[in-house]
């Protein structure tokens, strides 16, 4: 393989400035990423820290049980228990067959980096996904896209959800999923290795109750051998480590919405709009209605002193709520501004990977954090990463396609200059003479039936637009005909479109990364884990 790093604009203003690590920018943040002395200083700080090591570790353990295992994940369990260690961590949503590509980098992200600070600071550094699992925007994680001729079509997973259940809570139709799965994998194309991962799917949804158990089972097929600890958010068992901070956070509601939109003033004051939707009402946690298989979004009353949802059909007063958090805190769950602060008082965090996204509303957090006298854990902006196949970079050479522009913009305006140099401009002169003509004859002939026949004008009309059509229908039809000799040419841009910018989208969100793993082999995974990255905010283009 080999790696190439670019210097490509960042998909938000935000997460651009912080990339150069600005001073405007760092004072919303509580350490560099890229700043080893830095890296030092955090790492004291969290072991000045007392976290529920054991316990933690045995949950993890326990709920890691039922997928694909490894000796190197029962050390980084070992790892976890002792009292010098630190994790890097980062999450994402259990998307349908680990959805887009840049779940896998930010997996690769989190190992790597683990990996590389473990070396750096001479402590074990442990690498850990958290899954999104409690998460109930089920239309975010039911498809992929895949190509169909030529084009990028949506493939939605067809098992309907309606209500706001947890995607942790969604049982998985083993038949239908199967069906499902092996379409799309034939979709990819036959090659040596269709076989094993048709296999190794079949497996994993033979083992999985629930959609996030499907995502969890191919991540670890995949990741096993790395040592990575997994953990979903929405398990309920990891409620019994969570409660006494979901007490903390109920005793906080105001304080913390409060520091949120202080927060969110300064950065409105500095030109950056807000990245997390908070009302003056928030309580920033979720409640589970069982009766209705919902989450629902609770919010504080200062004036009667109550928490509430539903517009107003539930109600809790403070009292009820801590005893909720106290003796039933698998009914209660996090929500944007909360889980940052839920995964920092669980986990001794050395780094959190981030996403573009992410980035921007974790600046918003900065004065929660504060208030219970934390720190945010440094942010480290995921790998960007683009796998560009051989057979790509030889289509672009022989269509002089410039690579950061393509990364950046795609192919569509070079195709519309080929196209454009394939027109003959003596029959388009023709035509467009034609056309003239013909209206000029027209606007004649109407001003003369508009003296004597006026109720024919609509005809008239009528018969000049057919006249028209057709005159652009042959104009189409030669044009179409130019382009079929050149066919293999402009089958060449789509080929790079479609590998490089899929619907006008970087390749990372839109393409699947088992698309990858048939084409090259499960091998790929621990290739791009034996690449030396750095984590400088370049863009890496892999070549495999």
């Amino acid at each position: 393989m080999e790696i190439l790093n670019l210097s490509l604009p960042a998909t938000n203003r935000f997460a651009t400035e912080y990339l150069e690590q600005t001073a405007n920018i760092q004072r919303y943040f509580h350490y560099r990423f890229n700043d080893n002395l830095d890296d030092q200083k955090r790492l004291g700080d969290i072991q000045e820290r007392t976290y529920m090591r054991e316990a933690l570790a045995l949950h993890i353990e326990e709920y890691m049980a039922k997928f694909p295992s490894s000796e190197k994940v029962k050390v980084s369990l070992e790892k976890l228990k002792k009292g010098n260690s630190a994790v890097v961590i980062g999450g994402q949503q259990a998307g349908i067959l680990t959805g887009p590509l840049y779940t896998i980098h930010k997996i690769i992200s989190i190992i790597t980096l683990a990996k590389q600070k473990e070396k750096e600071l001479n402590t074990p550094v442990v690498p850990v996904f958290w899954i999104a699992g409690e998460d109930h925007d089920y239309q975010e994680v039911n498809h992929i896209f895949i190509e169909k001729d030529n084009k990028i079509e949506k493939k939605i997973y067809p098992e309907k959800v309606l209500d706001k259940r947890m995607v942790s809570d969604v049982t998985l139709n083993q038949e239908l999923c199967t069906q499902w799965a092996e379409g799309i994998i034939k979709s990819f194309g036959e090659t040596a290795n269709t076989k094993m991962l048709l296999h190794n799917l079949g497996e994993a949804i033979s083992n999985s109750g629930t959609f996030v158990d499907f995502f969890a089972h191919i991540i670890m097929q995949l990741f096993k051998d790395s040592g990575l600890l997994i953990i979903d958010s929405g398990d309920r068992k990891i409620r019994r480590l969570e409660k006494e901070f979901f007490i903390k956070q109920i005793n906080s509601a105001q304080e913390i919405t409060k520091a949120v939109k202080l927060q969110q003033e300064q950065l409105n004051a500095d030109g950056f709009s807000r990245a997390i939707e908070i009302s003056s009402q928030a309580a920033n946690l979720f409640y589970y209605d069982e009766e209705y298989n919902e989450r629902v979004l609770l919010e504080y009353d200062d004036v009667n002193k109550v928490f509430f949802g539903k517009e107003g059909q539930l109600e809790f007063s403070y009292d009820q709520m801590l005893e909720l958090a106290g003796e039933f805190p698998e009914k209660l769950s996090n929500n944007v501004v909360t889980r940052p602060l839920m995964q920092e008082w669980l986990f001794p965090t050395l780094a959190f990977i981030a996403g573009p996204g992410e980035i921007a509303y974790w600046a918003e957090l900065k004065q929660a954090f504060e208030w219970f006298g934390l720190k945010m854990p440094p942010i480290v902006p995921r790998l960007n990463i683009t796998l560009l196949d051989r057979s790509i970079e030889t289509d672009m050479n022989e269509l002089g396609l410039d690579l950061q522009e393509t990364l950046t913009i795609g192919t569509e305006k070079k195709k519309r200059v080929f196209l454009q140099s394939l027109k003959d401009e003596k029959i388009e002169k023709l035509f467009e003479k034609t056309k003239q003509d013909l209206l000029q004859n027209y606007q004649k002939l109407e001003a003369y039936l508009m003296e004597d026949n006026m109720g024919l004008v609509p005809l008239l009309k009528k018969n000049e637009a057919k006249l028209i059509n057709q005159l652009m229908f042959m104009e189409e039809k030669l044009d179409k005909t130019a382009q079929m000799k050149y066919e293999v040419v402009i089958n060449k841009f789509d080929r790079v479109e479609n590998a490089l910018w899929p619907a006008g989208s970087p390749q990372e969100r839109m393409l699947n990364g088992l698309y990858y793993i048939n084409h090259y082999g499960p091998s790929l995974i621990n290739d791009l884990l034996e690449c030396s990255f750095t984590f400088d905010g370049t863009h890496k283009l892999i070549k495999i």
